[in-house]
């Protein structure tokens, strides 16, 4: 497993940014797919956006497709979710991911083996 820490999160106006960043120990860090995911109070958690191991493939949820971008450095154990375009239905707590999958198995909860704990993003209307 990898050890991940979340960071960024915050209290944001609507239509403003915010730049999560996960941080990753481990050696394996590399061979991993990536993701983001997301829980709002009484709902489950649900996926934002994935990263291939190499970076050359991206996926979205359609909810956030167009204002969230996905990327990792692997030379550096991280990963960050740049989200533009706030929205308030985007406040949650976001969690950082990893796991063997691949294509789309990585909008699923159950593909990934290792989780952050997670930070507050929260979106003022």
């Amino acid at each position: 497993q990898v050890h991940m820490v979340e960071s960024g999160g915050g209290l944001v106006q609507a239509g403003g940014s915010l730049r999560l960043s996960c941080a990753a120990s481990g050696r394996f860090f590399s061979t991993y797919a990536m993701g983001w995911f997301r829980q709002a109070p009484g709902k489950e958690r649900e996926f934002v956006a994935a990263i291939s191991w190499s970076g050359g493939n991206t996926y979205y949820a359609d909810s956030v497709k167009g204002r969230f971008t996905i990327s990792r450095n692997n030379a550096g154990n991280t990963m960050d979710l740049q989200m533009n375009s706030l929205k308030s239905e985007d406040t949650a707590v976001y969690y950082c991911a990893g796991g063997y999958c691949s294509g789309y198995r990585c909008f699923g909860v159950d593909n990934y083996d290792s989780w952050g704990q997670g930070t507050q993003v929260t979106v003022s209307s």
